[in-house]
C-alpha cells in the first residue's frame, strides 16, 4: 500500500482545514453576539468545525475569518473585528519567525486557498477527523462554517463518494496507508486520499443503489444524535465494532445500541460494502488482504493509465472541465 502513487484523478479535492496561529480569532458564541451588536458581520464569523465535534459532541464556538480583506478593509469596514485580533492575535503573530504569518496577522496562518476555492460552489463537504478511532465521513454543510487543521475535507457533496469512502475497501486502505498519532489512524491527503483507487464506469442504477444507502446512513446518524444528547459517533461505533466482533455488550452498550440503532447502522454499511464490492467488479467476501491487493494493483494500473493521458477524474466538473478523454489508446499494463 504504501508504494501506491498518487493519482490525479483525485487531486485537488482533499484537504486539511485551516491553521489559526492565534486563539483570538476563536469566539464563544457570547463573544461572537458581542461583536454582532458592536457592528460586525454575521458572516466574517462562522461556526468552526473540529475533529472533536465530528467525534464527540459540537463545542458551538465560532471562527473570524477575515480572508481576502486587507487590513485597511478590514479596519474601515470590520472597525469592532480589527480591534478585537488586534488585540488578541496581533501580539502572538508579531513574535512569529514566518515573515508572511508577521505581515498578514489577521488573516490564518494557513487560510487553505486551494480548499475555498474546491467547496465554494458546493452546499456540503465530506468531512472527517484527521486523527479518530473509526474511519467515520459525514456530510457537512458549507454555508457559515470553517473547518479547522484537525479535520480533514474532501471537496464533493456527490453521496457516492461518502459511500466509497466508508466502505470496506477504503477503511483498510486508511488503515495501511495513513500514519497514526498514539493508537489512532490519521487521515492523510497525499498518502491516503490522493493514491486510492476509486472504482469507475460504474452504471447509474447502482450509483443510485450506492446513493441512497449513503444518504439513508447520514440522516440515521444525525438524527440519532440529535435525539441523544450523551451519545457520539465514537460511541456509536465502539458498539459497532463490539457487534462485528461477535462480543457480547454490556448493559452500558446495549443501552448505546438500543438508542443509536447501531444494528440498522451495521445493516448500512453492510449494503454499503456489498454494493461498493459491485462497483469495482469484486466477490462481495474477500479477505482483507485480498482486497489491499487488488487497490494496490488497480492504483499501478490507473497510473499507467494517467500517464498515457486516461484520467478517470472523481469530480471532473471542477477538476478538468475541458478535459477530453483519448479516442483510442493501447494500454500494456502488464501481468493480470
Amino acid at each position: 500500500v504504501t508504494v501506491a502513487k498518487p493519482l490525479r484523478a483525485n487531486e485537488n479535492l482533499c484537504f486539511m482545514g485551516v491553521k489559526l496561529a492565534g486563539d483570538g480569532f476563536r469566539l464563544t458564541s457570547s463573544e461572537r453576539d458581542d461583536l454582532i451588536a458592536a457592528g460586525a458581520s454575521r458572516a466574517r464569523m462562522p461556526l468552526l468545525i473540529a475533529g472533536s465535534d465530528i467525534t464527540r459532541r459540537s463545542q458551538g464556538r465560532f471562527v473570524i475569518d477575515v480572508f481576502g480583506m486587507s487590513e485597511p478593509e478590514l479596519r474601515e469596514s470590520e472597525p469592532s473585528i480589527y480591534q478585537h485580533l488586534s488585540n488578541t492575535v496581533r501580539p502572538l503573530r508579531q513574535t512569529l519567525k514566518r515573515k508572511s504569518y508577521r505581515d498578514l496577522w489577521w488573516v490564518f496562518a494557513e487560510p487553505r486557498p486551494a480548499m475555498r476555492r474546491a467547496t465554494r460552489e458546493l452546499a456540503r463537504v465530506i468531512i472527517t477527523s484527521e486523527v479518530s478511532k473509526h474511519p467515520t465521513f459525514v456530510f457537512s454543510e458549507t454555508t457559515e462554517r470553517q473547518f479547522d487543521g484537525s479535520v480533514i475535507v474532501i471537496a464533493s457533496a456527490d453521496s457516492v463518494v461518502l459511500a466509497l469512502l466508508s466502505s470496506r475497501p477504503h477503511t483498510l486502505w486508511k488503515a495501511h496507508a495513513g500514519g497514526t498519532l498514539e493508537d489512532r489512524p490519521r487521515y492523510q491527503s497525499i498518502q491516503t486520499f490522493d493514491p486510492f483507487p476509486f472504482p469507475a464506469d460504474v452504471p447509474e442504477p447502482l450509483r443510485d443503489k450506492i446513493r441512497a444507502e449513503a444518504e439513508a446512513l447520514d440522516a440515521l446518524r444525525k438524527r440519532v444524535l440529535e435525539s441523544h444528547e450523551d451519545l457520539t459517533l465514537t460511541k456509536l461505533y465502539n458498539v459497532l465494532e463490539a457487534l462485528r466482533e461477535g462480543r457480547a455488550l454490556t448493559d452500558v452498550e446495549r443501552d448505546m445500541h438500543d438508542r443509536g440503532l447501531v444494528t440498522l447502522i451495521r445493516q448500512h454499511h453492510d449494503a454499503i460494502d456489498a454494493l461498493v464490492a459491485q462497483a469495482y467488479g469484486w466477490p462481495a467476501d474477500l479477505s482483507d488482504e485480498e482486497i489491499l491487493t487488488r487497490l494496490v494493483a488497480l492504483n499501478k494500473e490507473r497510473a499507467a493509465e494517467e500517464a498515457r493521458g486516461l484520467i478517470r477524474w472523481l469530480r471532473p466538473e471542477y477538476q478538468a472541465p475541458d478535459y477530453k478523454a483519448p479516442v483510442t489508446q493501447t494500454l500494456d499494463l502488464g501481468e493480470t
